[in-house]
């Protein structure tokens, strides 16, 4: 009887086991599987999330607010304002709302080295970043940091190069006079150049109240180009500072300086809302030197499509100027009567 007995509970514990086992098994699937749709859950949300933040409609620019988005031109452009012209003879081979005053962004920048450059400052002296130079107006982020120390060149170079907006106030505060003779400095420069659609407020382009006009910007663009060293600053590829106990690498806003297709003699991007995407150019296109302005472009990169645009047009355009005028012995019609848009109202 022992023996049965003993038996009948070896064969009941070795039946339950694989029961349990299974049952436990089954506990941890079901456990698993939720715990995959708790986190999908909170994937899905976080993907929710950043999708909501994304698709936020932009601030309208200026330009679009005016109803100059909604002008045409031969060329397509996505960009509301555009002025191509000959740096040596001044014809203009494109135009499309010359006139119109719009906020110009880190396009200020130019202007800031103009000054700074004319000054003739040393180049060599330490300036500090400070509290002063941090951007209240947009809340932009910067990698100099409060402390930095960098000579006025280097400054110079981030401000144009990097669009570095710590680095152009700094330069502005450091001016004889501080920051509101630099200012001064600007306008008066501005006003001097003939520059009459042109008001600055302040040197880095965050500000909306900084306006120009891309004929005023043309005269900048050729004012600028007249000095060696903002041509090689505002061109330069890539450029590597010391900040604190770091080698902190910066790069040029304009993709388009590492073209091998572009010979560009000086440029200058730009951005905020207000301004939507501006870039101004010197730069050789068919054996000419010409001046490029493009203002308020509604695309993160149009503004650079656009002067790959009219690069494609000159580039067809010249070589069937030049033959028309070899068989006609006649100057050929200015581009702009192909090319002139209506200006809005």
């Amino acid at each position: 009887m022992v023996t049965v007995g003993l038996l009948t509970l070896v064969a009941a514990l070795a039946f339950s086991l694989p029961i349990e086992a299974d049952a436990a098994q089954k506990t941890v699937k079901k456990r698993a599987t939720a715990a995959k749709q708790v986190k999908g859950k909170s994937a899905a949300r976080r993907v929710a999330s950043r999708t909501s933040k994304r698709v936020v409609p932009e601030k309208p620019s200026y330009g679009q607010l005016a109803g100059l988005r909604t002008t045409e031109d031969d060329l397509k452009l996505a960009s509301s304002v555009a002025l191509v012209v000959d740096q040596d003879s001044n014809e203009v081979l494109l135009s499309k709302n010359p006139d119109a005053v719009l906020p110009i962004a880190s396009i200020t920048k130019l202007m800031t080295a103009l000054v700074v450059t004319e000054a003739a400052l040393p180049l060599g002296e330490t300036l500090t970043i400070t509290q002063d130079d941090i951007d209240t107006e947009k809340g932009s982020r910067s990698r100099l940091r409060v402390g930095t120390e960098l000579s006025r060149e280097e400054m110079l170079h981030l401000a144009l190069m990097a669009s570095e907006n710590r680095a152009a106030n700094a330069l502005g505060r450091h001016y004889p006079g501080g920051l509101s003779a630099f200012v001064a400095a600007m306008n008066r420069k501005a006003e001097e150049l003939g520059m009459h659609d042109t008001h600055y407020v302040e040197p880095t382009g965050l500000s909306s109240k900084n306006q120009s006009s891309a004929k005023d910007l043309a005269t900048l663009v050729k004012a600028a180009y007249g000095h060696e060293l903002i041509r090689e600053l505002s061109t330069s590829p890539e450029y590597q500072v010391v900040v604190g106990r770091r080698q902190v690498q910066f790069h040029n806003t304009n993709r388009l300086v590492n073209n091998p297709t572009w010979e560009i003699g000086l440029q200058k991007t730009g951005y905020i809302a207000e301004a939507g995407r501006c870039l101004v150019m010197q730069a050789k296109l068919a054996g000419r030197q010409l001046i490029m302005v493009f203002l308020d472009s509604a695309g993160k990169y149009s503004r650079l499509g656009d002067a790959e645009r009219v690069r494609r047009w000159v580039n067809e355009f010249a070589p069937a100027a030049a033959a028309a005028t070899s068989t006609l012995q006649s100057p050929l019609p200015a581009a702009t009567e192909v090319l002139e848009a209506d200006p809005a109202s």
